[in-house]
């Protein structure tokens, strides 16, 4: 499997950087200018996925996974360092092929966990965010067979706290985003709302293929807009 992982570092003294961090439109736009032909999902379903983290208050980091190797230098120019700076592009495709059943990984997803709901018996689903924690978390649960893993349960659960309690995962830094955008059909904008949440935790390998395809497809909706990418890392 042909896919990479690149690391790049924001600068948040930037404007340049400021901007993009405040438009998940805009940032959408600057990965795939990356990428010299227009990136394409392809038939195992790889596609471009990133994720913006922030480890500390000074420290912002944009994750890609992609089928295909990107240039950054763009990036570098209007909002990083551009001449200290750069990115770090690995091959991932060996890493993911190693991967097998029952391996015990921490892992980090960011994801807009929603539900669709339908108010009077009439009306037409609309799909809706889950607000609290143990709903969000919940709605991972529900999608992570499928995806190939199960969470880890802890050691020793409380009975007295709800299911979700009893897996090894926090979801946390819920962000709500609103903005504008222009229809595919037509020259109208929408208002788009979404709300992005990270989730931490440990989990094993259930489906190794499986598991495989979400690293590279993702999970959940809204990818185009920083959700959906899931990293690994050993677990301790």
């Amino acid at each position: 499997m042909t896919v990479y992982l690149t690391r790049f570092r924001l600068n948040p003294a930037r404007v340049g950087a400021r901007r993009l961090l405040g438009s998940p439109q805009s940032l959408h736009a600057a990965v795939l200018s990356s990428f010299a032909e227009p990136p394409r999902q392809r038939p195992d379903g790889a596609r471009v996925l990133w994720r913006v983290d922030q480890p500390a208050r000074s420290e912002v980091v944009l994750y890609i996974v992609s089928p295909d190797e990107p240039d950054l230098t763009h990036l570098a120019e209007q909002a990083g360092w551009p001449r200290t700076g750069g990115w770090q592009t690995r091959p991932y495709g060996t890493f993911l092929d190693r991967i097998t059943a029952d391996e015990v990984w921490s892992f980090r997803l960011t994801a807009n966990p929603v539900h669709s709901i339908r108010r009077v018996p009439d009306e037409p689903t609309k799909r809706t965010a889950h607000i609290t924690p143990r709903h969000q978390v919940e709605w991972l649960l529900n999608r992570q067979q499928d995806a190939g893993f199960a969470v880890l349960e802890k050691p020793e659960p409380r009975p007295d706290l709800p299911p979700a309690d009893a897996f090894e995962v926090i979801a946390h830094s819920r962000k709500d985003l609103m903005f504008q955008k222009r229809g595919e059909q037509d020259t109208r904008t929408h208002q788009v709302k979404l709300s992005r949440v990270t989730f931490d935790g440990r989990l094993r390998v259930l489906d190794p293929a499986a598991f495989r395809r979400t690293l590279t497809s993702g999970l959940g909706k809204a990818k185009a807009y920083g959700c959906g990418l899931m990293t690994l890392a050993r677990t301790e």
